[in-house]
């Protein structure tokens, strides 16, 4: 397998080809069942599919300490119910206050560069109060009328999109589809000019693709982004009174003008995330889950059936078995315990790092029939592809519009739509959290105009 450039996006960015202590010892032989020997974690094989792997860890290490490649030492999450506690337990703190080895973990459980551009205090990081006045204010701005509103703008761009490549024949859908689609959305929802558009994307493509200086270029992308976003949220609070301010960011401070209290570092905070947790998984729920679709003809005939006569029904659940299947976020971002609990049987210390991984709980057999099967009919499918609890995502119907709506309209308009590469040769992007392709190369017959 040829050698992948690790992504600055996440903590992952820095991992050596083999990294962590081994798995716990396998069976002595005297049993009749020896446990087979741990996989490897977190090598680029891994990467390219950690199922099996984490098949392994569900069986025989359900909550698993290992070294990340960042040196940082957590517990690993891997089974659906043990899984579905801990996002929602309030002993595990999503404040990286409470780390037990801040010096040595310093930079490297979190988003490169937030902390020197003071955007820490977002929905990812901290926790009740704050998290629920935080929360409650962005709701206000982030309402389901606001999205179903922006329905017919995410069909405008997802056609714009395609008309770009379709009479090529070819095309590398991450780049010129799945990834631009979600900047230009979740911009045009918080209020960027369009004029100014093109330097998010510049930004976001240097957080989700760049390798050199291994998180460096991320963290001045984030600067960049963070000095923006400031001039603009001053920019809109002078014209609040002009009619047609209805975006996010002029909600956010509406809101704070009202009486709610936001800071204007915790409204730069709150865009920052929005944008930033508001394209990575979009980009790779598109991008994954049109993968398993070409590589699952019959599942893809019958999604391509469905969005031919309007089957809103079967596309929905569609979207949501590709969650399921093959989701955009491998891991929930970081909690620490702040007291000793147990889960899953194991203890664990104040101050440990807990990660939920969340494609193992998705996978569990304990809790979906055949999991390993993609089935686009599925309807007991309760998965936590965007979280659990207090922490759900709540960008999730935006993701849901944007997947559904691209991934209908591929199908649609281009529909001997085939893979451009051998699966063995696509490339997957190194992170800890997210689980994306760096490309996919794509086939058709031309669109004739």
């Amino acid at each position: 397998m040829r050698p992948q450039t690790p992504s600055p996006s996440d903590e992952r960015s820095e991992a050596p080809s083999g990294a962590g202590p081994a798995c716990p010892v396998s069976g002595s032989g005297r049993g009749p069942a020896p446990v087979p020997p741990c996989p490897e974690l977190f090598t680029w094989e891994f990467a390219s599919d950690p199922y099996p792997a984490y098949a392994w860890l569900r069986e025989h290490a359900p909550v698993h300490r290992t070294q990340l490649p960042s040196g940082v030492e957590a517990w690993l999450v891997t089974r659906y119910a043990d899984a579905r506690q801990a996002l929602a337990d309030t002993r595990l703190s999503k404040n990286p206050v409470h780390h037990s080895e801040a010096a040595h973990g310093k930079g490297k459980v979190g988003i490169p560069g937030e902390r020197g551009a003071n955007l820490m205090t977002h929905l990812l990081n901290i926790d009740p109060p704050d998290h629920t006045r935080l929360r409650r204010l962005v709701s206000k701005a982030f309402t389901p009328r606001r999205i179903a509103r922006f329905a017919p703008r995410v069909q405008e761009l997802t056609d714009a999109l395609i008309d770009s490549f379709a009479e090529r024949g070819e095309a590398d859908l991450i780049h010129e589809f799945a990834f631009p689609l979600p900047i230009y959305a979740i911009c045009d929802l918080l209020g960027v000019p369009r004029e100014d558009q093109d330097d998010f994307r510049d930004w976001a493509g240097m957080m989700i693709r760049h390798g050199g200086g291994p998180r460096g270029g991320v963290a001045r992308s984030v600067k960049k982004m963070r000095g923006y976003l400031a001039e603009l949220i001053h920019r809109k609070r002078e014209s609040l009174g002009d009619e047609g301010a209805d975006d996010l960011i002029s909600g956010l401070i509406r809101a704070s003008d009202h009486g709610e209290h936001l800071t204007e570092n915790e409204a730069a905070a709150m865009a920052f995330i929005l944008l930033f947790a508001g394209f990575e998984t979009t980009v790779n729920l598109i991008g994954n889950g049109v993968y398993q679709l070409l590589r699952h003809p019959g599942q893809r005939e019958l999604l391509q059936k469905a969005a031919a006569a309007g089957d809103t029904e079967l596309l929905a659940a569609g979207v949501e078995e590709l969650l399921r299947y093959d989701g955009p976020v491998e891991l929930a971002t970081w909690r620490f315990a702040t007291r000793d609990l147990t889960l899953g049987g194991q203890r664990i210390a104040e101050g440990d790092p807990v990660l939920v991984v969340l494609a193992a709980a998705d996978r569990d057999p304990r809790r979906f029939a055949e999991p390993d099967v993609l089935d686009l009919s599925r309807r007991d499918n309760q998965h936590l592809g965007y979280g659990h609890g207090i922490h759900y995502c709540l960008g999730a119907p935006l993701a849901r519009l944007e997947g559904q709506t691209a991934i209908a309209t591929l199908l649609t308009r281009l529909p001997d739509l085939r893979l451009g590469a051998e699966p063995d040769d696509l490339r997957w992007r190194g992170g800890l959290i997210m689980r994306g392709l760096r490309a996919l190369p794509v086939e058709f017959t031309p669109e004739r105009k």
